[in-house]
């Protein structure tokens, strides 16, 4: 697999709490978006590491094509509406 698949064309806004690391899917495979549930096995992409700084919500990638992931950084708006990835 040499792209991610879209997951989403908007971001997941979740509460996040101080300290605690979260897995975010790199794939686009998982059941359990935006976070890991062990699809990416086999597609040499893995899940990325996020420990929050603080307790706050958090704009995770859906689309997974973010410059700035796991976090938004508003690529989805730009995606031609046909892709899937």
């Amino acid at each position: 697999m040499d792209k991610p698949k879209i997951a989403s064309r908007t971001p997941f806004p979740l509460p996040v709490e101080k300290d605690k690391t979260y897995y975010w899917c790199n794939c686009g495979l998982s059941a359990n978006q935006p976070f890991c549930d062990g699809s990416h096995k086999g597609t040499g992409l893995a899940p990325i590491a996020y420990t929050a700084p603080k307790d706050k919500i958090v704009f995770f990638c859906g689309c997974k094509q973010s410059a700035t992931r796991p976090v938004c950084d508003g690529t989805h708006s730009r995606l031609p509406p046909d892709s899937d990835h």
